[in-house]
């Protein structure tokens, strides 16, 4: 059925069609939104799930983790400061091999508060075991979210959707949402084989000495490594039953680029538009997207760099005292590489900051030129 929804109710139709069972949030801009929706979704009878409402960030995750550990598929959705609130629980869900899908709607961190989009809350995490998944529309925020369970709950380890703060959240585009008979055959109800049982009691999350605690920390990585091919064989499954196919990576008129741009997020839309037209000047630009951090998609950064003399890597996030997080990633997975390109980082729109077309269309044309870029990191559009 087509909708005309902001990104924000996409996630909450995507939650709705997934038949999520229990739903726990705690209301933060510019994620509110999403759980306004599903708690009239749930009041009305529309959704048959359990809605809690809780004091704090932490606590809707360690509601979603006991619901989960109870064998329910289960849905929460945040933002900025309130997942670095949740930062303890989010370790603790992956550890306890729990498949919850959560949303987060990227948001600049404060000091100074700001409440526009920056991805360095979520890439903040990216050391916890969660799948994360960057989307560029509200499209891809239904699409994924339903793939999102269906993978985690594959591998047992939980997954992270992540949409630009008002970019997407609060903007409104055509939306095609699945119909719920199709959903129900791609992503059947949840029933772990191991779970809080009163007829078959176990122990769950119980001290680990470090004989073995190691071997743990083992098995969630190979599960990551499992998911690298599940979410590209997920990804084209969808597209045979939905029209739409989704994997690591998208690449965009990058097969004979000598210049490739890496990108992310809705920002995307922008860059694509952006190559187009220094493509109608002649020059052989392209682009990848990552939609996939992690796991992250080396091999793919690896073939296409082959063929590219230089990468533009764009950041919409900062680790501080290093450079961009993606633009550290891509140089990491070439470094083993015989043939490595020329790799530059922009840190561009931090706190929401707008990035025009003809911003990253002189991005390229510094790349072309290879003239006062530094190799580290650039930052782009700083005010004197």
């Amino acid at each position: 059925m087509k909708k005309f929804i902001t990104g924000n109710h996409a996630v909450s139709f995507g939650a709705k069609i997934s038949r999520a069972e229990v739903i726990a949030a705690y209301p933060i801009t510019p994620q509110t939104e999403i759980v306004e929706k599903l708690s009239e979704m749930v009041a009305s009878g529309e959704l048959k799930a359990k809605f809690a409402k809780v004091e704090s960030e932490h606590s809707a995750l360690a509601a979603c983790i006991g619901a989960s550990a109870a064998g329910c598929r289960s849905f929460t959705a945040t933002s900025s400061q309130g997942l670095a609130l949740m930062h303890e629980m989010l370790h603790w869900a992956s550890g306890a091999r729990l498949p919850i899908v959560m949303a987060n709607v990227n948001r600049a961190m404060a000091p100074p508060w700001n409440v526009w989009s920056d991805q360095t809350d979520s890439l903040a995490q990216r050391d916890t075991g969660w799948i994360q998944f960057y989307c560029e529309s509200n499209q891809e925020i239904v699409d994924t979210i339903i793939q999102a369970y269906r993978i985690s709950e594959k591998v047992n380890l939980p997954a992270m959707v992540v949409l630009d703060a008002f970019i997407l959240s609060h903007t409104s585009e055509p939306v095609d949402v699945p119909e719920q008979k199709k959903v129900d055959r791609f992503l059947p109800s949840y029933d772990p084989k191991y779970k809080l049982d009163i007829d078959q009691p176990h122990a769950f999350g119980g001290l680990v000495n470090p004989e073995w605690y190691y071997e743990f920390r083992y098995k969630i990585a190979c599960s990551m490594e499992e998911a690298r091919g599940l979410i590209n064989e997920v990804g084209k499954e969808f597209g045979k039953q939905f029209g739409r196919n989704y994997g690591l990576v998208e690449k965009y008129r990058s097969n004979d680029a000598d210049v490739i741009l890496v990108v992310s997020g809705s920002l995307s839309s922008t860059a694509k538009e952006a190559v187009d037209r220094v493509r109608k000047k002649g020059r052989k630009a392209g682009l990848v997207r990552i939609r996939a951090f992690r796991p992250f998609p080396k091999e793919e950064i690896r073939k296409l760099a082959k063929k590219a003399g230089v990468i533009g890597v764009l950041d919409r996030n900062i680790s501080f005292g290093n450079e961009g997080i993606f633009f550290s990633e891509i140089k990491s997975a070439l470094y083993s590489q015989k043939r490595k390109p020329l790799v530059y980082g922009f840190v561009v729109g931090l706190g929401g900051r707008d990035v025009r077309c003809k911003d990253i269309e002189k991005m390229i044309d510094s790349l072309y030129k290879k003239q006062g870029l530094k190799k580290d990191i650039n930052w782009i559009g700083l005010k004197k």
